[in-house]
């Protein structure tokens, strides 16, 4: 990826982020929450407790944590940094996000499985964006494996925040708010560490 389209994707990540938390929370998002809600469907909510589930912290940081120590084992010790900085870095700023804004979850009687924080963004999407998307970009070297471990990382974690207004614990804009904070703070860090690579 080019700096210019790096710096263009960050931006465009960086509206959608904006545009989530502003109109998030409205008429829009409850008719989608609505629409995507599993609490009638015991199949549907059990998929989703699935996904959910590997978006849990231990699940995200022991998945950073084995990603981390496969490129040390390559020797690609500056990619193993970027990839702790930003799964750690980024799962701080998410929990001062939330505290900061305190969008409130949906409903409590809506909740298919328990939750303590507040809303925007969601967590689960913005943490296993950050490590999914980091362990692409990071780990893989070839430009077809690359590309192949975005698909799949960028399937999982669609996956994995579409579960949470399936199970009416997050708002549609929480969950989108997420990715796109997420993806941007991944390229954010990648970029960073490409410069420094390029001085040094």
């Amino acid at each position: 990826m080019t700096l210019r389209s790096n710096i263009l994707a960050i931006a465009g990540l960086a509206l959608l982020w904006l545009a989530m938390l502003l109109l998030g929370a409205g008429d829009v998002d409850r008719s989608l929450l609505l629409a995507l809600y599993a609490g009638d469907e015991p199949w549907l909510a059990l998929a989703a407790m699935g996904f959910t589930y590997l978006g849990n912290w231990w699940i995200v940081v022991s998945a950073v944590m084995l990603g981390v120590s496969w490129m040390l084992y390559r020797g690609k010790r500056l990619d193993a940094l970027l990839l702790l900085a930003a799964s750690f870095s980024g799962r701080a700023l998410v929990i001062l996000e939330k505290a900061y804004f305190a969008r409130l979850r949906p409903e409590e009687h809506m909740r298919l499985v328990e939750v303590h924080s507040l809303s925007f963004p969601s967590a689960h999407a913005a943490n296993s964006m950050i490590a999914c998307l980091g362990i692409a970009l990071l780990g893989f070297d070839k430009l077809v494996q690359r590309r192949r471990a975005i698909v799949a990382a960028l399937l999982l974690t669609f996956l994995i925040g579409l579960s949470r207004p399936m199970l009416g614990v997050h708002w549609p804009s929480d969950v989108i708010g997420g990715w796109s904070f997420g993806a941007l703070w991944v390229l954010l860090i990648c970029a960073i560490g490409e410069r420094w690579r390029a001085k040094s």
